[in-house]
């Protein structure tokens, strides 16, 4: 091993290297340029569950169905008639008789049924995040 290792020492001594002014000051821009792995701080990303991409998903989804029913069991409020001009008292008013149509039993049965997955969902993402 002794040997090897002079013999690689004595090898080393004959080589022989020149750099380039440009190479010495490329190389010296490169490392100006570049920071220590020792100085970027790593920020952790909070990876939350996939459940609760999907409790958030289903919530919005429960909202907006929540909504819509709500808006279509209103009353239905009759707007006033505008005032006569002299175009309008040409053309005659049609009162339309309209109603807001209410739930049926199978549609009641199904609201029920997503009120309680939404509450569901609720308990299930309070137990996951810990609340």
């Amino acid at each position: 091993m002794d040997k090897l290792s002079r013999q690689l020492r004595q090898d080393a001594e004959k080589i022989e290297v020149r750099v380039s002014d440009e190479l010495d000051h490329r190389i010296a821009a490169s490392l100006r340029s570049v920071t220590p792995e020792a100085e970027i701080v790593a920020v952790p990303k909070s990876q939350r569950p996939a459940l609760f991409w999907w409790a958030s998903s289903l919530t919005g989804i429960a909202a907006a169905v929540a909504v819509i029913v709500i808006v279509n069991t209103q009353q239905a409020v009759k707007p006033a008639a505008p005032a006569p001009t002299s175009i309008v008292a040409a053309v005659p008013i049609i009162d339309w008789e309209t109603e807001t149509a209410m739930l049926a039993g199978p549609l009641q049965q199904e609201l029920d049924a997503l009120q309680s997955d939404i509450k569901r969902a609720e308990r299930k993402v309070r137990s996951d995040i810990g609340l």
